[in-house]
């Protein structure tokens, strides 16, 4: 589950409901939108199934959707975490996962984590249809393998704000949600994204 989080083997990337092509560059006063991973550094198979509970890292660690009183909250509603960030294997190519991996059937409401400024809306090569938030403390949230997007590029959210749909798109196996926390909007800054909502409140 790879802006990224784990099957070894990917299915046909499910098209795009809503854009199939890269981000635009968002306008010169827009916060610029973040580059795509480098080709060879993308995941090869960065997520596992919906029901997959195999693998390193694998848990089945729950939490709520409500967002907290400082406005923060979990990427989705009854959040289950099934692939853990930094689990090991060959399936991802910088050797580990590198986001938290949520079960999510098809279609499920994705949530923004806290108030910000969406800086990438759309596909985004082995993320499928991603959306990336930079947030007010200056750290950048990622959502991928949607089916369909509700946001578009220098849109402001607020925290528990609906931001598109789960799916399957990208290089991913089944329906769910890769989600990622970074220090910059780029592939590689990752941090541990449990441990960033945690700091803020959300119980997971």
């Amino acid at each position: 589950m790879k802006l990224t989080l784990g099957a070894k083997a990917s299915a046909p990337a499910e098209k795009s409901a809503e854009k199939s092509a890269a981000p635009k560059a968002a306008p010169k006063k827009a916060e610029p939108a973040p580059k795509a991973a480098p080709k060879e550094e993308a995941p090869k198979g960065d997520t596992i199934s919906a029901d997959d509970s195999e693998g390193s890292g694998a848990s089945a660690q729950t939490g709520s959707s409500e967002a907290t009183g400082s406005g923060w909250s979990a990427p989705l509603a009854n959040a289950n975490v099934t692939t853990q960030y930094r689990a090991s294997g060959a399936s991802w190519s910088s050797g580990y996962h590198t986001g938290s991996d949520f079960q999510a059937a098809s279609g499920t409401p994705v949530l923004a984590i806290g108030a910000g400024t969406v800086v990438s809306a759309g596909y985004s090569g082995s993320y499928g249809n991603e959306v990336v938030i930079k947030h007010e403390d200056g750290m950048y949230s990622q959502y991928a393998h949607q089916s369909s997007l509700n946001v578009s590029v220098g849109q402001t959210v607020t925290g528990g704000q609906q931001i598109g749909l789960s799916g399957s798109t990208g290089n991913s196996t089944g329906p769910h949600l890769h989600f990622e926390v970074r220090t910059g909007p780029s592939y590689g800054s990752d941090v541990d994204p449990i441990a960033y909502l945690r700091q803020h409140g959300v119980s997971l």
